[in-house]
């Protein structure tokens, strides 16, 4: 006999659905997982047997072939054990296949018979018609009601299922969702002295969903103003929050049943991270690296020139189109990867550069710590800002409080409702063709790029940035109106290291 359930597999960070078909016929017993199954997949013929006999169901001595379709995609993990385990019932007529249509089974199975939630809920849940009935694990249930408009349905074990599904007793009821971890380790930016320029650097960055890039010698602060920075960002919203929860799902980064993620991501990989780890891919399995883990939320690559060129290279891309194509011969996945890019540098390998006559470096050696950093990755860096260690008094009198991470996150969120308004969730993403009229500059202001871009200053692409970065702090001032020169003398200054890197990338 036949049997076909509807359950789901992972792919990258997205869900694709998958006909679930077994058939029993006569023969020498054996059990066969066919339609490119990995190991764990392959191993869930022990685990469903041992569930059955738990269940009190008897194994079939009979010959049963399991084909997952489409045949051409790769199954991976244990999240379709509950499908096999049902469709096994339905084709050997201890259960009725009439009451497995229109559902859809995630789960892993304990030997025992116990329902365990399938990594990446989120995401298989959305690949799921909406008109379907979701079957998920306890511990997965609340991120399957997240995740779409399907009636969700749990279950224990598999003895308390197969009893709901003929109507021999209820469904069990939904449990309230955890309630999300608070992040005890953000930096408050009132515990950021002398550093006037890097606050204000950062406000900018946060306002407009900027890139940015700090450098500047050891203890300067720039890893405590980067990791302030998550702070000033406003909560996901609906939409945002289920697209990063889904990929951090899938990733296997957030623990099932923790529901929607609502601060922005954080990530700061080391800088011996290689380039599969950042932008995801795998062998047997595509996984989201680092870079569509801060989508929605805040990539920190600290010690920026320790990264190997190539590295950082292939964030290119990535800046441009929010988006990681990993192609294999098999299959190509499109991750997310739409982050706002915080990098902290040292100027040369002592780590000192020009401040205080103290660098022991030689201008070649300045020249090949920096080269790493290439011409076009900086270019796309919106504002780049050189910090000087602060000054001893601002260190030790502690007279007079800095700004809070709240007040600071006020203005930072009427500058984005300012965006709203013009159709973006933040200035970066203003479309070039459209600045003219959603960031018009006046006359002195266009004098200035103008200058600017005949002195070779500027690239085309630079010269969008610091458009769009004009329009940041204009809205920060409250100006509604045109672009004035100050806005724009303002963003040049704020890239600023632009000069000093692109000098001493040259030997003397």
């Amino acid at each position: 006999m036949l049997s076909v359930v509807r359950s789901a597999t992972l792919l990258g960070a997205h869900g694709r659905s998958v006909t679930v078909e077994v058939h029993v016929s006569n023969g020498l017993p054996g059990f066969t997982i066919v339609g490119l199954p990995d190991a764990a997949c392959r191993e869930a013929r022990d685990r469903v047997r041992a569930a059955l006999l738990s269940s009190g169901h008897a194994w079939p001595l009979r010959r049963v072939t399991v084909n997952l379709a489409p045949s051409g995609i790769r199954k991976a993990g244990a999240g379709l054990d509950l499908a096999m385990a049902l469709g096994l019932l339905a084709a050997t007529g201890a259960v009725d296949g009439r009451l497995l249509d229109g559902c859809v089974f995630l789960g892993e199975l304990g030997l025992d018979g116990a329902l365990r939630p399938a990594p990446g809920t989120f995401a298989l849940v959305a690949s799921c018609p909406a008109t379907a009935t979701v079957v998920v694990a306890p511990g997965a249930q609340q991120d399957a009601v997240a995740a779409g408009s399907h009636r969700v349905r749990t279950a224990r074990d598999l003895r308390e299922l197969l009893e709901a599904l003929d109507g021999r007793r209820p469904w069990p009821a939904l449990r309230p969702c955890a309630p999300a971890p608070v992040d005890r380790a953000a930096v408050d930016l009132s515990s950021v002295h002398g550093q006037e320029l890097g606050r204000r650097a950062l406000e900018v960055a946060a306002a407009g969903g900027h890139h940015l890039l700090l450098v500047g010698p050891p203890g300067a602060g720039k890893t405590m103003l980067a990791r302030a920075l998550p702070g000033l960002l406003p909560p996901l919203g609906d939409v945002e929050a289920l697209e990063t929860s889904r990929i951090h799902s899938a990733a296997g980064m957030r623990p099932p049943g923790s529901g929607l993620l609502r601060r922005p991501p954080f990530r700061a990989p080391h800088h011996a991270t290689t380039p599969v780890a950042l932008l995801g891919g795998g062998t047997a399995t595509i996984r989201p690296g680092e870079a569509s883990l801060a989508t929605n939320g805040v990539l920190f690559l600290d010690e920026l020139g320790e990264f190997p060129a190539a590295v950082l290279d292939a964030l290119r891309q990535p800046l441009e189109d929010g988006m990681v194509r990993v192609a294999r011969a098999r299959e190509s996945v499109d991750l997310p990867a739409r982050f706002l890019l915080v990098g902290a540098t040292n100027p040369c390998p002592c780590g000192w550069g020009v401040h205080a006559g103290a660098c022991r470096c030689t201008p070649a050696s300045r020249a090949r710590y920096l080269r790493r950093l290439s011409g076009p990755l900086l270019d796309r860096l919106d504002v780049q800002v050189v910090l000087s260690p602060p000054e001893p008094d601002a260190l030790l009198s502690h007279s007079g409080t800095p700004e809070a991470t709240a007040a600071v996150a006020a203005r930072v969120a009427a500058a984005r409702a300012r965006a709203a308004a013009r159709g973006v969730c933040s200035n970066a993403a203003l479309p070039t063709a459209e600045l003219e009229v959603l960031a018009p500059l006046d006359d002195a202001a266009r004098a200035l790029l103008r200058r600017r871009l005949a002195g070779g200053e500027l690239t085309p692409r630079g010269l969008g940035r610091v458009w769009r970065v004009a329009r940041t702090i204009a809205d920060l001032d409250g100006a509604a109106e045109a672009v004035g020169e100050s806005h724009v003398a303002a963003a040049l200054e704020l890239r600023g290291a632009a000069t000093l890197l692109r000098t001493w990338t040259v030997p003397a």
